[in-house]
């Protein structure tokens, strides 16, 4: 059974096996197991933009360092641009203390552009 959203990449085990495992880094994974949890988006996206950022302060040598999540949920229906984002944070606040060095976010509820 396909799951209800779409992906660039998460937990569905028919859809990892299809993928190669290197496309997607533990730290995306768990971003995107965390979202999926606590929001049930109908989309999500989770891109890996560290490489972009090479060189950088807050560059990972490691790699996953800097991220955009695009979600839609209606969790998210009827909140601010600043509520969605707290949500995510909180969502994520470990993760963005401890390994993240910067996520972009765009959240948006079902029928928003």
């Amino acid at each position: 059974m396909s799951p209800p959203f779409s992906l660039l990449f998460l937990i569905h085990p028919d859809y990892i096996v299809r993928m190669s495992m290197s496309s997607t880094g533990p730290v995306a994974q768990e971003i995107a197991r965390r979202l999926t949890e606590a929001f049930v988006p109908s989309h999500l996206a989770v891109i890996d933009d560290s490489e972009k950022h090479r060189g950088h302060a807050g560059h990972d040598a490691r790699g996953e360092s800097h991220f955009t999540v695009e979600i839609v949920s209606d969790s998210f229906a009827g909140q601010s641009r600043v509520a969605r984002q707290r949500a995510i944070n909180q969502a994520l606040s470990d993760l963005l203390a401890e390994r993240v060095h910067a996520l972009a976010i765009k959240a948006r509820a079902p029928g928003e552009t």
